[in-house]
Formats: C-alpha cells, sequence, structure tokens
C-alpha cells in the first residue's frame, strides 16, 4: 500500500523530497526576478534589510491614555521603532466611554478614546513627525485619524509630515470579525473618502488591507491570501469608480497578514502574495507606477496559535513565526508576548517578545542576504501552488459579483468556517499536534513569580467616564453643535466627510457624538443569518 502524501495546513500535499524536476518550467525572470522589481516576489525594495530592518511595531494599548502612553514611551525606550494602537471596544464601535454599552468594555481590549482631550493625552510627549503610527481601527477610522491630524496640528507638525497607517478596512468586519456600524455601502463611502482625502498626504498609509483577522478566525494559509486580496480588489475598483487615479492611491496602499506555525507555508504565502498583488494591479487595473504594483505589508504572530497551557513555549512559536515574516520579506511586524492566551501582556513579557524580534535582526545573520531561501526548488513550488489556489477563489469571487456580494451572500464566512471546523477536528483527533494541549502534555506547573497578569484597575473605567462627562460640561457645546451640524447636512450629501469630521473633532465633538449623527443618516447593520 503507498504510503498517503503529509498535507500542510491549507490542504496541499507535499513531496518527501524536492528537485529541479518541480521547477522544470520555472521561469526565473518572470516568476522571480531581481528585488524590488516585477512581479516583487523576492521583495519590494532592492535592497530590503540591508538598506533597512523591517519597523518593530509592537501592538499596544490599554486602560485609558495615559497608562498607554506610559506603555508607548516604555516600548520606545527599549528599542521599538513605530508604535500601533489598540482602541477598547467601544471606541472600535463608535460609543463613549459614558454610554450604557461601554460599562463593562471601557479600556480592557485598547485604550479609551473619547475626544481629541485623549488623543492628545495618549501622544503627549511623542514626536508625531519622527515617530510611525499604525492604528487598528476600521468603522472610526475617520474620526480617529482626524483625532491624530489635529493632535499633530497642535504640536506644530503638518499633516504631510505624519507617517503610518490607519488600517480602514471594513470589508474583513463583515467576513470576520464584527466590529462594524453601518451598512457596507455607507461604510466603503467612509473607507473611500479616507483614501481620498489622505491621497495629499505622501508618507501615509490609507489602508490596511488585513488577513490577519481572516485568518484568526479560521481559514487557511491560501485563504487569508485570496479573500484578503480580493477585498483589496473592492477597495481598488471603488476608489477608481469615485474617479481617483490608480498611480495616486495605489503606492499607499498596504497590507497586513499573520504568520502561523507551518513554517514553509508561511513563507511561501507572503511571497506569492507580492507576486499576485503586482499582476493584479498591472493587469487587472493597468496601474503604470512600479510603486503601485507593490505589496508592502505588517505582520503579526498567530494569536490563535498562542495556549494557555505551558505558556512558555509561545516565545518559541513566536520566534519561528517572526523568522517567516521576515524571511518572507515583511515590512513591519508586531510578536506576540507570550502570555496573551491569559490575558493582557505584562511589561516583562512584551519587552520579551521586542528582544525576540531584536536578537533575530541583530544576531541570526537572516537579515544580511535578500530572500536567501529564493530559488528553493520546494518554497518556489510551494509559492507557486499557494498562488494558483489563491487565484481560483478570486476567480470564485469575481464570479459572485466581487468581494462585498460574496461577502452578503455569506462566501467568506461559510468557508472559514468549514476551515475552523475541519483544524479543530484534527486537534481533537490529535492528526494535529498542539504541544503541551494535545500531546507532550505536563502535570507539573512551574511556579513562577514574575507571571502576573495585567488587569486594567476598575477605577481607570470610572475616572474615563468622570473626565468625559467634564468635557461635555467645559467646551463650548454651541461650536460642537454647529460642528455636528454641518457633518450632517455632508453626510445627507456625497461630498467627503474628512474635513467636516476634523472640524468636530477640533471643536471637541467627542467620538460617540460624530458617530451618532452618521448612524441616525446611514443607520446601523444587522447581521443576516445566512446558513
Amino acid at each position: 500500500m503507498e504510503k498517503q502524501r503529509p498535507k500542510i495546513p491549507s490542504d496541499i500535499k507535499i513531496e518527501d523530497v524536492y528537485t529541479p524536476e518541480h521547477i522544470k518550467e520555472f521561469d526565473y525572470s518572470r516568476e522571480l526576478g531581481v528585488p524590488g522589481e516585477f512581479p516583487f516576489t523576492r521583495g519590494v525594495y532592492h535592497n530590503m534589510y540591508r538598506g533597512k530592518l523591517w519597523t518593530m511595531r509592537q501592538y499596544a494599548g490599554y486602560a485609558d491614555a495615559v497608562e498607554s502612553n506610559k506603555r508607548y514611551k516604555y516600548l520606545l525606550k527599549q528599542g521599538q521603532t513605530g508604535l500601533s494602537v489598540a482602541f477598547d471596544l467601544p471606541t472600535q464601535m463608535g460609543y463613549d466611554s459614558d454610554h450604557p454599552l461601554s460599562e463593562a468594555e471601557i479600556g480592557k481590549t485598547g485604550v479609551a478614546i473619547d475626544s481629541l482631550q485623549d488623543m492628545e493625552t495618549l501622544f503627549n510627549g511623542i514626536p508625531l513627525d519622527k515617530i510611525s503610527t499604525s492604528m487598528t481601527i476600521n468603522s472610526t477610522a475617520g474620526i480617529l485619524l482626524a483625532m491624530y491630524i489635529a493632535v499633530a496640528e497642535k504640536q506644530g507638525v503638518s499633516p504631510d509630515l505624519l507617517s503610518g497607517t490607519v488600517q480602514n478596512d471594513i470589508l474583513k468586519e463583515y467576513i470576520a470579525r464584527g466590529t462594524y456600524i453601518f451598512p457596507p455601502k455607507p461604510s466603503m463611502r467612509l473607507t473611500i473618502d479616507i483614501i481620498e482625502y489622505c491621497s495629499k498626504y505622501p508618507r501615509w498609509n490609507t489602508i490596511s488591507i488585513s488577513g490577519y483577522h481572516i485568518r484568526e478566525a479560521g481559514a487557511t494559509a491560501v485563504q487569508e491570501l485570496a479573500f484578503t486580496i480580493s477585498n483589496g480588489i473592492a477597495y481598488v475598483q471603488s476608489a477608481i469608480d469615485r474617479g481617483l487615479d490608480v498611480d495616486v492611491f495605489g503606492p499607499r496602499i498596504s497590507f497586513f497578514f499573520n504568520a502561523h506555525n507551518n513554517f514553509f507555508e508561511e513563507i511561501a504565502k507572503f511571497r506569492a502574495a507580492r507576486r499576485l498583488w503586482a499582476k493584479i494591479m498591472k493587469d487587472r487595473f493597468n496601474a503604470k507606477n512600479p510603486k503601485s504594483w507593490m505589496l508592502r505589508f505588517h505582520t503579526q504572530t498567530g494569536g490563535s496559535t498562542l495556549t494557555a497551557q505551558q505558556s512558555e513555549n509561545n516565545i518559541v512559536r513566536v520566534t519561528l513565526q517572526a523568522l517567516t515574516a521576515i524571511l518572507g520579506g515583511t515590512q513591519s511586524l508586531h510578536t506576540n508576548s507570550k502570555d496573551e492566551a491569559l490575558a493582557l501582556p505584562s511589561e516583562q513579557s512584551v519587552s520579551t517578545a521586542l528582544r525576540t524580534q531584536q536578537i533575530i535582526a541583530y544576531e541570526t545573520g537572516v537579515s544580511n542576504v535578500i530572500d536567501p531561501i529564493g530559488g528553493s526548488y520546494y518554497i518556489e513550488t510551494l509559492t507557486k501552488t499557494i498562488e494558483e489556489k489563491a487565484q481560483d477563489y478570486i476567480k470564485k469571487i469575481d464570479s459572485l459579483g466581487g468581494a462585498i456580494k460574496a461577502c452578503e451572500k455569506g462566501f467568506f464566512q461559510q468557508e472559514i468556517h468549514k476551515s475552523a471546523y475541519k483544524y479543530q477536528k484534527s486537534i481533537e483527533e490529535n492528526k494535529t499536534i498542539v504541544v503541551g494541549v494535545n500531546k507532550f502534555i505536563s502535570d507539573h506547573r512551574p511556579q513562577t513569580t514574575d507571571h502576573r497578569p495585567l488587569k486594567v484597575d476598575p477605577k481607570i473605567a470610572k475616572a474615563q467616564i468622570r473626565k468625559i462627562k467634564k468635557l461635555k460640561t467645559d467646551r463650548d457645546n454651541s461650536k460642537v453643535d454647529s460642528s455636528l451640524k454641518k457633518l450632517r447636512q455632508v453626510t445627507e450629501s456625497e461630498t467627503n466627510l474628512m474635513p467636516p469630521i476634523i472640524d468636530c473633532v477640533k471643536s471637541y465633538a467627542t467620538l460617540g457624538e460624530i458617530c451618532g449623527v452618521l448612524r441616525e443618516v446611514f443607520g446601523e447593520y444587522k447581521e443576516k443569518v445566512v446558513f
């Protein structure tokens, strides 16, 4: 009986060994080429990490702006080279901290930001013209970006000097995450409004199209790639339909991918992503600017791969996942902390996670050579296979009417649920081994004195509520009312919403008040049961 060939998680069968026979039709110039040139398989820049290391950008934010500001300054002191802001659920969902629905979640999954006053505190003492900032925010992205622009102006920094990214990817919220507010059509309008408004700012990435959350929901590597690229196609097409020039906004599109445990599959996924996007932008959208063809991406190691059992093992998992992102050519990287399966990361564990990147960067030598695994029989075969399988998915999504229609029909959700169920079943049946969970289980639990899970002091939530109530009393409310009235008028038209949102923010209208106007005009989205 012939031995069954093993498979990697994307259901791709693999051989015992790879030889030149597996890439005999391989065209070096067409499929691989030179780093920094089309199709960018080997990297988006000619010198890659020999010129500049990836940005070490630890995702952080908890409690209130004061506590998060302390954490940012701590991370920068430890050698972090970029900021990444996590916002709490009320902020993501457009509710102020004094809203009844916010009470139990203030500052829990990120920092609570209710107004420009909070944003000023969050970046107090941090020069915004010297540091790049990534903000993981979607439905309320325009409001948080407006606050960031206003804080910069208070620091004397012009918007055209700001560098960073706002996630601004609403489609994946309907697909995998759920922090949407408005129906898809007005949500897409808000997304494209940001792309249009910021196209004049050459250093700001106007959208970070996220496969990370799709993967965390249970998608395979191929699905993560295909669904993310399909969402990218939808955004580009919507911007073109708005009348925007693809070669103006195209160079400022960025992506956000996950790094899971199957080492070579992840590396091949990143390489396939660059090649696939370059072809789509060049051939499908007729982009002429080579910068429009470049897929630049941030990576975060896989949160769903971390285990509460034997949590020290997570350091090893994260190290290997980080290495896949670096060998795959990432532009920036977040490494998860060992205790994130248990609680918000402690200061010590987040420092270890940052040190992981620094050790890889400065002690291993992997950054000395560009694409050191390029030309591997296995890697090139796997890169091509993943690209082809992703293309098949994209064709299917196109046949359904594109990403928005496919989302409304529940296609993405059903595919992800099937993959998640299959993976979990394979763990329960011991076909997939998770060390410390279904194999190599230890009854001994080491007594550690350093593991103190970070908990948000309940007093902070009460103080946040008091602060916003005081703001609403002390500010010029006639100015607030006037700015909100103007916002409503623009919302009811087809004019770009960013200028009136910025005016509202500068008057100290709160995030909840601004979102309240948008809710009244746009309505709220209620998820349909599709299966």
